[in-house]
C-alpha cells in the first residue's frame, strides 16, 4: 500500500488529549506517526495531502445504525449505508439486530461483519439480538452470540418489557462482560403514542406519550442492573428527568452508561407541528426544556456517546397520517454536522464533540478503533468545521432520504474519508 502524509491539518485525537496543528504518517494502512507543524522531512515515497488546516480526527464511530440487509433491502443494503457512512466521515457501523431475520444466530453476526469488509469502507460490529426474534419473549442465545462477535445485546426500538426477563439478561450477560442496550419507554405508557404527551400533542389529536414513560423504565432497570451487577446501557436518551436517573446511578458508581441522537438535542417537538412525519421517531421528539437536558448532560458528560440513530424508511413508510406513519430517520450523512451545531452555540468543545463521536463509542462497544495512536488502523476523517452545506433529501449518499433535517444549512463539511489508509470518500466526488 501506498504511504500517505498528512500535512497542515489540526490534529484531534481524544482518546490520547492530542489536539495541535500538525502531519499524520500513514504506512501500509496504518497510523505510522505524528509531529507538530513545521517538522520538515517526508519519506520519498509519501504521497503528500495538504489539509489546508482543516481537522483531521480518527474516522467516526457510530453506535447505532439500523440497515435494512437482511430483509428489508429496499430500504437500505450494507453497500448504500457504507456510501452514506463515508459521506458522513464514519468508518466504524454498530448494526441493530432488528432485520429479517433477526440477528439471533451467530452465523448472521458473522455475515454481517464479512459484508462489512467486503465494501472496503466500513467495519460492521453487529449487535446480537437480546431475545429470540426480538420478540421480547425468550432469551437468545447470548453466549454464543458473544462468542460470534456481538457487541453487546438489544432488542433495538422495542423495549425490554418483563422485569424478569431484564433481570435474567443482565444477570446472565454479566459473565461475558456484555453490555445489554435497553430502548427506555415503559411499553404499557407508551401505547399507540406518536407524540409526546402535552398541549402540542392535543391541539394536533394525536395520541401522546407521556415523557415519564422513559424515565419509569430507566428507574426500573437501574435498579435491576445494582441487582444483577449487569453492564447497562440506554440508548438515544431524550429527557431531562432519565438523565437526572443517569446521572444519580453513574455517581453511585453502578454500571450505567447512556447515548443520544442529535435530533433530542438539535430538535424539539415543535418540528412536527405540520405533521411532518419525517420528524417522527421513536421516542418521539420532546419539549425544549428537555432539549436543553440533554445539551447539558453532553457537556458534563453524563451521555457518554452520541449515534446517529440512523433509522432508513422508503417513501411510502413515511407518507401517511401521521398517527400511522413509521417512526425513524437517516442520520449518517448529518451525524457530524448536527453535532458541530452544538460546538457552534458553546454548548461543546470541538474535542468533547469528537469524542462522543469517536473514542467514547468505541470504549462502550469494546473495539479497536476511534484513535489516532501509533499501530492503530488508519481509519480518518478530515472535516472543515466552518465550511457549509445544504441538507437536501433526495440528493443524500445512500439509498434511504428521509431525514428530519431536509433544508437545514450545516457547519462542518466532510472532505475525505479513509479506511485503513485508503480513500473512500472524496467531497464532491461522491
Amino acid at each position: 500500500m501506498n504511504t500517505l502524509l498528512f500535512e497542515n491539518v489540526r490534529l484531534i485525537d481524544p482518546a490520547s488529549g492530542l489536539d495541535q496543528p500538525g502531519r499524520l504518517l500513514v504506512r501500509d494502512g496504518v497510523i505510522a506517526g505524528t509531529d507538530k507543524a513545521g517538522a520538515e522531512g517526508a519519506p520519498e515515497e509519501a504521497t503528500v495531502i495538504d489539509g489546508k488546516n482543516a481537522v483531521l480526527c480518527p474516522g467516526l464511530v457510530d453506535m447505532r445504525v439500523e440497515i435494512g440487509e437482511p430483509g428489508y433491502e429496499y430500504r437500505e443494503t450494507v453497500s448504500s449505508a457504507a456510501r452514506a457512512a463515508s459521506a458522513g466521515g464514519i468508518t466504524t457501523l454498530a448494526v441493530l439486530p432488528t432485520c429479517k431475520p433477526a440477528i439471533d444466530n451467530p452465523a448472521l453476526v458473522r455475515m454481517l461483519r464479512t459484508r462489512g469488509e467486503e465494501t472496503g469502507a466500513i467495519t460492521i460490529l453487529p449487535y446480537g439480538a437480546l431475545t429470540k426474534g426480538c420478540e421480547g419473549k425468550e432469551l437468545a442465545e447470548i453466549g454464543l452470540l458473544h462468542e460470534a462477535g456481538a457487541v453487546a445485546f438489544t432488542d433495538g426500538a422495542r423495549a425490554l418489557d418483563p422485569a424478569r426477563l431484564m433481570r435474567l439478561a443482565l444477570s446472565y450477560a454479566s459473565g461475558f462482560g456484555a453490555m445489554i442496550v435497553q430502548h427506555p419507554e415503559e411499553p404499557s405508557l407508551a401505547g399507540s403514542g406518536c407524540a409526546t404527551a402535552g398541549a402540542l400533542a392535543t391541539r394536533l389529536g394525536l395520541p401522546g406519550i407521556p415523557a415519564a414513560a422513559e424515565a419509569i423504565m430507566i428507574a426500573r432497570d437501574i435498579r435491576l442492573a445494582e441487582l444483577t451487577g449487569g453492564r447497562l446501557h440506554f440508548a438515544h436518551v431524550s429527557t431531562g428527568e432519565g438523565v437526572a436517573l443517569i446521572r444519580q446511578a453513574k455517581e453511585r458508581g453502578l454500571n450505567v452508561t447512556c447515548d443520544t441522537a442529535p435530533p433530542y438535542f438539535d430538535l424539539n417537538e415543535n418540528t412536527i407541528g405540520d405533521f411532518r412525519t419525517y420528524a417522527k421517531f421513536s421516542p418521539p421528539l420532546r419539549s425544549e426544556d428537555d432539549r436543553l437536558a440533554i445539551c447539558a448532560a453532553l457537556a458534563d458528560g453524563t451521555i457518554d456517546a452520541i449515534g446517529s440513530d440512523h433509522l432508513p424508511r422508503d417513501a411510502d413508510d413515511k407518507r401517511l397520517p401521521f398517527a400511522q406513519a413509521a417512526t425513524g430517520g437517516t442520520g449518517l450523512v448529518t451525524l457530524l454536522g448536527v453535532t458541530l451545531a452544538r460546538v457552534h452555540d458553546g454548548t461543546l468543545t470541538l474535542p468533547q464533540a469528537l469524542s462522543l463521536l469517536t473514542h467514547r463509542p468505541a470504549q462502550l462497544l469494546g473495539a479497536e478503533c476511534g484513535t489516532l495512536a501509533v499501530g492503530a488502523a488508519a481509519d480518518l476523517c478530515l472535516f472543515d468545521p466552518e465550511q457549509s452545506w445544504l441538507v437536501e433529501a433526495g440528493k443524500l449518499p445512500g439509498r434511504a432520504q428521509n431525514t428530519p433535517f431536509d433544508g437545514r444549512p450545516l457547519e462542518g463539511r466532510v472532505l475525505g474519508t479513509w479506511k485503513a489508509g485508503r480513500r473512500v470518500y472524496e467531497a464532491g466526488l461522491a
